[in-house]
C-alpha cells in the first residue's frame, strides 16, 4: 500500500480514535494525537528498509530512497523493485506495534490504545491489499 493511502487511512482512523479515546482531553491534545497517528501510520513502513537490508545484504535501497525522497514517496514501486517483502512486513509491523503498545501502556493508556488502533488499521490495509481485497 502506498504512503498516501496509509496517510488517508491513518487520518480517518486517527480522527475517529482521538474523538473516542481522548474524550476528556483538550482539542489541542486531540489534534496532537491525530498528527501522531497520521505520522505513525505512514512511517511505520520504514521497517521495510530493515527487511531490504537483511534480504539484499546492503543498504542500497535505503540510500537510493534517501537520495531522492520525493521519488521514494511518489514512485514507490521503484523503492524495492528487486525484492519481495510481503509476509515479513506484516510480521515486523505486528512486532513493532506490540512493542510500542507495551512500552506506552505504563506511560499513557490512551496513547497506547490509540497507537494500537492506528497500527491495526495499517496492518489490516496491508493484509487486504496483499490478498487483493483492496
Amino acid at each position: 500500500m502506498y504512503s498516501h493511502e496509509h496517510a488517508a487511512i491513518g487520518g480517518v482512523v486517527g480522527a475517529l480514535a482521538a474523538a473516542l479515546l481522548a474524550r476528556e482531553r483538550s482539542l489541542s491534545a486531540k489534534i496532537a494525537l491525530w498528527i501522531y497517528g497520521l505520522l505513525l501510520s505512514v512511517f511505520v513502513d520504514l521497517d521495510h528498509f530493515l527487511i531490504a537490508r537483511v534480504k539484499a545484504g546492503d543498504w542500497s535501497h535505503f540510500t537510493k530512497a534517501v537520495s531522492d525522497p520525493v521519488r521514494a514517496f511518489t514512485d514507490q514501486e521503484l523503492v524495492f523493485p528487486d525484492l519481495a517483502i510481503h509476509g515479513e512486513r506484516i510480521a515486523t509491523h505486528l512486532l513493532i506495534g506490540g512493542a510500542l503498545v507495551a512500552l506506552l501502556r505504563p506511560v499513557d493508556r490512551t496513547l497506547a490504545a490509540f497507537s494500537a488502533v492506528v497500527l491495526a488499521a495499517h496492518v489490516l490495509a496491508d493484509v487486504l491489499r496483499e490478498f487483493g481485497l483492496a
